[in-house]
């Protein structure tokens, strides 16, 4: 067990890296620039994404009086926003993708820096975990060396050789998807009897409602015409799970309970964000948007 966890750390490591790297291929910094010129949508999309929905987390959690497991788990993702799935939502449902990518990064990389903060302040509010805080110092160097530095990486390379950047971010997206399905299904099988544990319980709901309110504030608190609204929803639904991650692993060395509840969240928001995705895209493509 103790190599298998070893192997899933390591693919998740590649996992947030391969992610974080795909994404400053794909960014340039035209695009960058106009959505962080964009006074009101800036302002409203860090509000929603780094307050409300922090907070949303921390209050379902308590209005579903969540074990201290599954309570963990809900508002360590909560608290971190830029979720690599976001942009490829608003691909889905035929969004704004030029300025969802950029605010997904934008986030992704305030989100690394805030993320121990606000989840450790949260953590200690709600009183769960044993009192558990995490060690902020080193969290912050952990996501920030895999985050910051990757997309820093692909960004500088994007500008300066273009087609090198293009050419390799099929690929760099490639692995960031399988590496994902592999820690997601890694997570499942290494904690299966926690996560069947939960089936029939208040978490998977929790999660469930989580991601659908998360998609309500995000496309609340944003400007422009629907199709960015509703892209802006889809990044504030899907959170970073490389966070949530880490975190596990250095504040509550990979508890099978967490990890378990980790995954069922995030299987079961993505129930709630794809469909609602699939169907905008549908409503669009037959209007003819």
């Amino acid at each position: 067990m103790d190599t298998l966890q070893l192997l899933l750390n390591a693919v998740t490591v590649i996992f947030i890296s391969a992610t974080m790297f795909a994404a400053g291929l794909g960014a340039t910094l035209p695009a960058l620039r106009s959505a962080f010129t964009d006074a009101p949508l800036l302002v409203l999309v860090l509000v929603a994404n780094l307050v409300v929905i922090p907070l949303l987390g921390w209050g379902l959690a308590a209005l579903f009086s969540l074990a201290a497991a599954p309570a963990v788990a809900l508002i360590l993702l909560a608290c971190s926003p830029g979720g690599p799935f976001g942009a490829k939502l608003g691909m889905i449902q035929r969004g704004d993708v030029t300025t969802g990518a950029a605010m997904q990064v934008l986030l992704a990389a305030v989100g690394s820096v805030t993320f121990a903060f606000t989840a450790n302040a949260l953590l200690t509010a709600a009183d769960v975990g044993g009192g558990i805080t995490l060690d902020v110092a080193t969290l912050v160097r952990t996501v920030v060396l895999l985050q910051l530095v990757p997309f820093a990486i692909g960004l500088l390379l994007r500008h300066n050789a273009a087609d090198t950047a293009l050419a390799w971010h099929p690929g760099a997206v490639k692995v960031s998807n399988v590496t994902f399905l592999i820690v997601l299904a890694g997570m499942l099988l290494g904690n299966w009897g926690d996560v069947v544990a939960l089936l029939g319980s208040r978490t998977l709901l929790a999660g469930f409602l989580f991601s659908v309110l998360a998609f309500g504030v995000g496309t609340l608190l944003a400007t422009g015409s629907p199709e960015r609204r509703t892209t802006m929803g889809a990044v504030s639904a899907v959170r970073n799970v490389g966070p949530a991650l880490a975190a596990i692993g250095l504040a509550f060395s990979d508890q099978p309970a967490v990890l378990g509840a980790l995954a069922a969240l995030l299987l079961s928001g993505l129930c709630a964000a794809i469909p609602i995705t699939a169907a905008l895209g549908r409503r669009r493509t037959g209007s003819g948007a």
